[in-house]
């Protein structure tokens, strides 16, 4: 057309005689190229590629341009619009970078994909020439954008950063990610938690011992550890367990889970049974307590450690029953025996063992001989169903490698083997005199850590929950069932968490549970000389 020919000449003209000066005096040619951004097809092609190009030379026409590049970024044509983003990154320059940054982030909810890779690839390339620019607009339509500009935002931010080398993400970078990450963070969904501590986390500047513990810090506020637990809340129970999952990567020996172990005994064990949950299918109080277990092994000096200690022993009595009374012919007088939940005495064992370090004497002195003579009858009791189960297993399991033990059944029965096994270490250490702590065993649903073989393998190798090494606030968002601690909360739509491998040993073993069956008559060796004997216990 006549229009884009004559645009087409302006360009010419303008890049013939090259001087600044004399580009500069040609400002009217310059406006004629914005203009074209209101002609047809043709001209507005030609505007998405010229204006970029001559933007550096017209200063008092930047807004103008930048105005006009961006009416083509939602131009109807999607190869107008994809030219014109593909020439964004040429407008970041000084005090224009943030503004092209916001609207590169705006542009994330485009549904087009070569769109938004466009985008993606633009912002990629001005974050390599203002890291801190680039992460300004971000931030400001997290916080203060549409939803869906927000949740694509964020997600850029999880996948992209860690793709940036060194130099891009220095200390004063990292830095300014915590700082605008933490306002963020007053006003998160759960989802949004999850990929801002998954953000935060491969920071270099906090994988250090003090950047760990601000990052624990920073859970624990989030966890809102102050407030009053609501069993009977799903997003009060959600939340601690969402934070927890969050925390525990981050525990070691240096960096404590002290006020999560404690928040868990005073608050949590002693309603353990009133739990709710918004996930289906979940067993909540398993799950607590294998947090409980990873987290104890990381546990530093506790302030109330006989007070929290008893409420964790009193909770693992509830799973450890008095064997039933004997009628006068030798069997079962109340009928039905007592069921015996692997999973969760693993568990509660393992946190007491933990703790019980603490407190080595507590067994002995802090418990009057009755209530001790109490604990080691249930204890005996345990013991002699775990020997026939840990037997049945064996036999189940035995001559079987390779793909035979990749079956669905197979895989459950060795879980089975680790529980059963773990608990069985974790009684002899107690039926020591006086009790022991000083066995180690790797938690059923944690991989077994490698010690060299010419390294004695310490507490550290061995404990379940060591974590892997690794290299202005916007509207309130209710409608997304947001938690603003200490009074909001997290958003019920969990479908994106996983939550592992879940259920305990007695809902998934398709191996004979713990019954009467175990204990009748065809079993005559197990008894507790045969526990003591095959144990090595007086």
């Amino acid at each position: 057309s006549t229009a884009a020919s004559f645009i087409y000449r302006i360009q010419s003209l303008l890049t013939d005689f090259s001087k600044p000066s004399y580009i500069n005096s040609h400002k009217d040619a310059y406006q004629v190229i914005l203009d074209g951004v209101k002609g047809g097809a043709k001209e507005k092609r030609l505007a998405a590629q010229f204006i970029p190009k001559f933007f550096k030379h017209f200063p008092e026409l930047a807004d103008s341009a930048i105005n006009a590049q961006l009416d083509l970024c939602e131009d109807e044509d999607v190869s107008i619009r994809r030219q014109a983003i593909k020439e964004l990154p040429q407008f970041a320059t000084g005090d224009n970078l943030p503004r092209v940054a916001d609207i590169l982030t705006q542009l994330l909810q485009s549904d087009d994909s070569a769109e938004f890779n466009l985008v993606n690839n633009a912002l990629l390339s001005i974050f390599k020439m203002d890291a801190k620019g680039t992460l300004g607009g971000l931030f400001s339509q997290i916080l203060q954008g549409e939803d869906i500009v927000r949740e694509r935002a964020i997600k850029f931010l999880s996948t992209k950063l860690k793709t940036l080398p060194e130099e891009v993400l220095n200390k004063e970078v990292e830095e300014f990610i915590l700082a605008e990450s933490k306002k963020v963070l007053e006003d998160v969904t759960g989802e949004e938690f999850v990929l801002f501590m998954k953000i935060l986390s491969g920071l270099k500047s906090l994988q250090t011992v003090s950047g760990r513990q601000q990052l624990v810090e920073l859970v624990a506020e989030q966890a809102d550890l102050e407030q009053t637990f609501n069993p009977a809340d799903p997003d009060c129970v959600d939340r601690l367990l969402q934070c927890t999952r969050q925390a525990v990567p981050l525990f070691s020996k240096n960096v404590h889970s002290t006020k999560f172990v404690t928040y868990f005994c005073e608050h949590v064990l002693p309603n353990l049974s009133a739990l709710t949950t918004p996930v289906e299918g979940l067993d909540i109080q398993l799950e607590v307590l294998k947090l409980l277990a990873e987290m104890s092994s990381f546990c530093g000096d506790m302030e109330k450690l006989e007070s929290n200690l008893k409420k964790l022993f009193d909770k693992l009595l509830e799973y450890m029953p008095l064997p039933p009374e004997e009628a006068e012919n030798g069997e079962n007088a109340g009928g039905e025996e007592p069921k015996l939940q692997f999973s969760y005495v693993e568990c509660l064992l393992y946190s007491f063992h933990q703790l019980g370090r603490k407190l080595p004497d507590f067994l002995t002195a802090k418990l009057n001989a009755e209530k001790l003579k109490d604990f080691k009858i249930r204890l005996q009791y345990f013991a002699r169903g775990l020997q026939v189960y840990i037997r049945q297993l064996r036999l189940a399991l035995q001559g079987k490698t390779g793909e035979a033990l990749k079956t669905e059944e197979n895989k459950i029965k060795v879980v089975a083997l680790k529980i059963t096994n773990n608990i069985n270490v974790l009684i002899k250490d107690l039926f020591h005199i006086p009790p022991s702590y000083k066995s180690t065993v790797t938690l059923s649903w944690k991989p077994v850590q490698k010690a060299d073989a010419n390294q004695k393998r310490t507490s550290e190798d061995t404990t379940s929950s060591s974590p892997p090494k690794k290299a202005s606030a916007g509207p309130k968002r209710d409608a997304r069932q947001i938690y603003n601690p200490p009074s909001g909360k997290y958003s019920s739509n969990l479908g994106s968490f996983s939550y592992g491998e879940l259920g305990s040993l007695e809902k998934l073993c398709p191996v004979t549970v713990v019954g009467s069956s175990l204990f009748s008559p065809s079993y005559p060796d197990v008894c507790w000389a045969y526990f003591c004997k095959v144990n090595g216990l007086p």
